[in-house]
């Protein structure tokens, strides 16, 4: 049994899979605000896990978390969350030596089998949902692929990378940051500081910039205004269509990876956002005989609805070396 932990800015989410990968249980609760809260938020959620599957916290083969932000996964240290509330954090060493207190606690107290608890191994948020999404595509009958591109559609806009059945992070950490390809030099600053990037247009927070909107869910908003025939949403809904399909193309030329898989919050919009993302790309492939030879419409597949591939994955990263390869980074 492992578990796995994917904190987000509002939600945390927790998970025990089996030696499958499969998901056997499941627990959502508020992620708190600042470094402490969010250490307590994640053992809480260790805890329940625990109480629901009779597993003690040193008995799960593995922990891991994902969690956004610049994560170094050897040392297991997190710097610049802004959306968690803090900058830097031994998110990894914190949560090992609270849980390795509680099993001495449990172990003086006379209960038997409590043992070291193994070090809490952590991963950037993306990066996890990429290994969470390769699973389950790997999983399913028949399917087998040696490559597969997380194409998290978010807040932001970044990708996770799976190469031969090992996350790929480049030399530097900063493989799969497409969202800060410039498409636009005339475009709007990105938060990068550099001028019309690829996550300025396509991303949850392109669509609340561009269609300001009392709806919490803005994207919803925009396509019920552009179904209503509002010119300006059409436009935009277009753009975001436009340039997720973008996206892809940049994956599949630079990484030639068999799958790009679309997840993070846009994803909801599901068959809807993937038949209209195709379109774009079969439309593309009657313009240039290169891009018909790649097949870019077939490469597209997209998560399932309500499948927690971070928290799934977070769990498989804090997997035995020997079973999840994790290629390393400067």
């Amino acid at each position: 049994m492992r578990l796995g932990l994917d904190i987000g800015g509002t939600k945390t989410d927790a998970v025990a899979v089996d030696s499958d990968g499969t998901v056997v249980e499941r627990v959502r609760l508020a992620t708190g605000f600042g470094a402490d809260a969010v250490i307590a938020t994640a053992l809480e959620g260790i805890r329940r896990i625990a109480d629901i599957t009779g597993v003690r916290p040193a008995e799960f083969e593995s922990i891991g978390v994902g969690i956004p932000g610049q994560v170094d996964p050897h040392r297991g240290h997190v710097s610049h969350a802004v959306n968690l509330g803090f900058e830097e954090l031994d998110v990894g060493g914190r949560l090992s030596e609270a849980l390795a207190a509680e099993a001495s606690d449990a172990g003086a107290h006379g209960f038997a089998g409590v043992a070291s608890v193994r070090r809490v191994e952590v991963e950037n948020d993306v990066t996890a949902a990429a290994l969470g999404a390769y699973h389950l595509m790997t999983a399913q009958p028949g399917r087998t692929a040696r490559s597969m591109a997380y194409l998290n559609l978010g807040t932001g806009l970044a990708a996770g990378l799976v190469i031969d059945g090992a996350l790929w992070r480049g030399a530097r950490g900063t493989a799969g940051e497409i969202g800060h390809i410039p498409v636009d030099p005339q475009g709007v600053l990105c938060a990068c500081g550099q001028r019309g990037c690829l996550e300025t247009v396509a991303s949850g927070s392109a669509i609340a910039r561009q269609w300001p909107t009392e709806d919490p869910i803005p994207v919803r908003a925009l396509l019920a205004a552009a179904e209503a025939g509002d010119a300006t949403a059409a436009a935009i809904r277009s753009l975001l269509v436009e340039n997720v399909a973008a996206a892809v193309r940049v994956l599949v030329l630079t990484v030639d990876v068999e799958i790009v898989m679309i997840g993070g919050g846009l994803s909801n919009l599901g068959e809807w956002l993937l038949d209209a993302v195709r379109r774009v790309l079969a439309s593309w492939a009657q313009e240039s005989p290169f891009l018909a030879s790649l097949g870019l419409p077939d490469r597209l597949q997209i998560v399932p609805a309500g499948f927690p591939a971070a928290a799934v994955g977070a769990a498989l990263v804090g997997a035995p070396r020997q079973t999840v390869e994790i290629v390393g980074h400067g």
